[in-house]
């Protein structure tokens, strides 16, 4: 929906350090030539995937049962979670962008919290939309959801200060040709837009965008 441009200016800064940008479970296969028209590098680039972290077990088919999707889901979990938590305390990754499931355990984002605490960069997680009734220990909480054509429209959850009231819109950088963007200009109204992510950030003073 346009995370990614939203904050492709700060991760060009953390790239332009010779830090790298891990991405952990991206709900779409990544485009190269999309990615450096935004003034990233894939060089210095991690993409992980929690489905494929493979917990090291015994090559014994009698002692392995069956998994249910039930267990390939909550795996998949919490091989993110590890991996997230991990790459957060390891010092070698600039910033961290990771697509989280809408059910987490109890003390996950407590977690997360510590680890992004003693983490030198940003540090995002995006969500289901639903989880802006849940709590978080994130200092900086939005709400985006899909505006006019190339725009974002950012509602801020939380924040140190004051809230904002009214949603704001920010335009992002444009990837629609002029015939798309014309049947844009043309579709339904924003007000017809249902909203879409929560994202949940820890972001260093030099790290802002």
């Amino acid at each position: 929906m346009g995370e990614v441009r939203l904050l492709a200016p700060v991760l060009a800064r953390v790239q332009a350090q010779q830090r790298c940008v891990m991405l952990l479970d991206p709900p779409a296969s990544l485009c190269a030539w999309a990615w450096a028209g935004l003034g990233l590098s894939t060089r210095h680039l991690v993409v992980v995937q929690g489905a494929a972290l493979k917990e090291v077990t015994h090559k014994n088919p009698h002692s392995t049962p069956r998994s249910t999707p039930h267990d390939i889901t909550h795996n998949t979990t919490r091989n993110t979670l590890w991996a997230l938590e991990h790459a957060l305390k390891s010092g070698l990754v600039g910033a961290v962008l990771a697509w989280l499931p809408q059910r987490l355990p109890p003390d996950a984002l407590r977690r997360l919290q510590l680890a992004a605490q003693a983490h030198d960069g940003p540090a995002f997680l995006l969500r289901h939309s639903a989880a802006r009734a849940q709590p978080s220990p994130a200092p900086l909480r939005l709400l985006l959801a899909p505006g006019a054509p190339d725009t974002l429209r950012i509602t801020l959850l939380k924040r140190r200060g004051p809230l904002l009231l009214q949603p704001i819109s920010v335009a992002l950088t444009p990837v629609l040709s002029a015939p798309a963007l014309a049947r844009a200009l043309r579709a339904a109204p924003l007000s017809d837009v249902a909203a879409g992510d929560v994202t949940d950030a820890w972001v260093q003073a030099t790290g802002t965008a």
